[in-house]
């Protein structure tokens, strides 16, 4: 292994979970500005914790085009997406009423091309730029921010 390559962390699967697990696929949509590398973190609707635009595999839609779909419907971003993926990140998804699933989130790039002002889920969620530190530091999961922290873009 050379200094450039990513360090590799385990999935966070508990043992009793690894046949419940739910994928999902998500958006890791990122920005040069200042020949700075800054990546797009939205919050979640309910505990309001940083996240990246993810959600459930669409019908007709690679899955891609389903993280894509995500960012534009979570974020209100268009951009140029890569169709292989980036790396993968597992959490637990609270549901209501007390139920949980545990999700593995398998990641793609979205080059940002078009920030719009309006989108479906503007009102339920908070949308802001960060640096790559900060953004590995505002995101929960460690393996999501060992994926900001190795992404060098296309």
């Amino acid at each position: 292994m050379s200094s450039t390559d990513p360090i590799q962390l385990p999935l966070l699967i508990e043992p009793n979970q690894k046949r419940q697990i739910r994928s999902q696929f998500g958006a890791l949509c990122y920005r040069y500005k200042n020949d700075q590398i800054e990546f797009l973190l939205i919050t979640s609707r309910r505990t309001k914790r940083w996240i990246i635009p993810k959600g459930w595999p669409e019908n007709h839609m690679t899955p891609g085009d389903s993280a894509a779909n995500e960012a534009f419907e979570e974020a209100g971003v268009r951009g140029k997406s890569d169709d292989r993926p980036i790396g993968v990140y597992c959490y637990e998804k609270k549901m209501k009423f007390g139920k949980s699933y545990q999700c593995m989130v398998t990641v793609f790039s979205l080059k940002v091309q078009k920030i719009l002002s309006d989108y479906p889920e503007k009102l339920e969620r908070k949308r802001e730029w960060f640096g790559r530190i900060s953004a590995a530091k505002c995101v929960v999961e460690p393996e999501l921010a060992q994926l900001i922290k190795s992404f060098n873009g296309n």
